[in-house]
């Protein structure tokens, strides 16, 4: 196992930025789960003592390298198990999950390739089991990073140490500034009514356009407090709403596939058409995982103008200032309340998902296009008014 060579007081930092900064601190008593794989050990060290020395109470989950983010079950019980195994989830497992008050995941694979070749009905089963966690952390205070590991730099083509020098320095910078820009953006989409995306098919030489209602929705402001680095303002459209046509040029890697050149064809909300240059059948794995997965469940506009080099891993290219990314599946309940857990706030959810205009899917995968010089990007407007990429981020065109 190659580790990385970064210094304790990088680690420090970077620790007692996801602590105090993203998770609002660590009051005594807090059940803190920590969640990642061996590799990512050095930063999970910090923060399990960190925990600790704050009066918390720190649960360390090692993830095995053959399953993807922790999920309930490895891409072996994918491939080997019976629809009844799947089925058997612990009752531990759940009772582990409810009895955390705070939940910090460190991504960063040894070999991040090692579920890439689940065919599409067991990648489903897989995010179907797991989808109940996944809805319990999503509703307690929570917070992503990304750890270097040699699997994630060879999927970049970079050496590791080049790989951790760019992790490094995009996880030491101060968050605070991207509030400023985001903030300058939130009034449009609380007012606005329709988002439309302008996009050129660079294969069929012609342009498309996609329009979404965010009219049901709320601005949320991402500045290191869920993912880290962070940098986006997003929102969820109404499920029903899409309409039209939109490319992504931008590559992503999900499951250890690489996933480039996009098209998707919406009509009333659905997906209805899909292909991409590169990955189609993952893509395919991803759209045909369940009901929700043909519809959409954010918008959002990456607004990091630090993060010049675009990486494959979504925590960083759907960041990247200029680009802009849709994810296809589930909404976010913050999207649409502010207090998910309070008695209104479920009662306002559950009225959208009876309305069909909230999405639920066991799949939220970003696909990302490029509105920077050169990039299949266009134009974006928010109602009348358009917006444009100047100084690294998003801005009220002229403004």
């Amino acid at each position: 196992m190659s580790n990385p060579r970064i210094e304790k007081e990088v680690l420090e930092a970077w620790a007692r930025t996801l602590l105090e900064h993203s998770l609002g601190g660590i009051d005594p008593g807090d059940r803190v789960m920590i969640k990642g794989e061996a590799e990512c050990w050095p930063l999970m060290e910090v923060l399990e003592r960190r925990v600790i020395a704050s009066g918390g109470i720190p649960d360390i989950c090692l993830v095995p390298p053959n399953n993807e983010r922790g999920k309930v079950w490895s891409s072996n019980m994918a491939r080997y198990g019976s629809a009844e195994q799947l089925a058997a989830t612990p009752s531990w497992h759940e009772e582990r999950y409810r009895s955390m008050t705070k939940y910090l995941e460190v991504l960063g694979a040894c070999d991040p390739q090692s579920y890439s070749d689940l065919n599409a009905a067991q990648s489903a089963a897989l995010a179907a089991a797991d989808r109940p966690f996944s809805s319990l952390r999503l509703g307690k205070p929570w917070v992503l990073t990304l750890f270097p590991t040699q699997g994630l730099a060879d999927l970049e083509g970079l050496s590791l140490q080049e790989y951790t020098q760019i992790i490094v320095e995009a996880c030491s910078a101060d968050p605070l500034p991207l509030k400023v820009a985001e903030e300058a953006l939130a009034p449009l989409f609380e007012k606005g009514r329709v988002i439309t995306i302008d996009t050129a098919c660079p294969h069929e030489h012609r342009e498309l356009s996609l329009r979404l209602d965010i009219s049901p929705s709320r601005p949320c402001l991402c500045y290191g407090l869920r993912n880290f680095p962070d940098g986006e303002i997003y929102t969820s459209p109404d499920a029903r709403s899409a309409q039209g046509e939109i490319y992504f040029d931008l590559p992503v890697s999900y499951g250890g596939v690489d996933i480039q050149g996009i098209y998707l064809r919406l009509e009333q909300g659905r997906i209805v058409e899909y292909s991409a240059v590169q990955g189609n059948d993952k893509l395919s794995a991803i759209i045909e995982a369940d009901e929700g997965s043909h519809r959409l469940g954010e918008v959002a506009l990456g607004m990091n103008g630090g993060l010049s080099r675009v990486l494959k891993h979504p925590l960083f290219v759907e960041k990247v200032g200029g680009t802009l990314h849709l994810a296809i599946g589930a909404s976010y309940d913050r999207a649409f309340v502010e207090d998910p857990a309070s008695p209104e706030g479920k009662a306002r959810l559950q009225a959208l998902v009876d309305q069909g205009i909230m999405n639920a899917s066991a799949q939220h995968v970003d696909i990302v296009t490029d509105f920077r010089p050169g990039g299949a990007g266009r134009r974006v407007r928010i109602d009348e008014t358009e917006l444009e990429v100047r100084g690294g981020v998003w801005r009220v065109k002229g403004g």
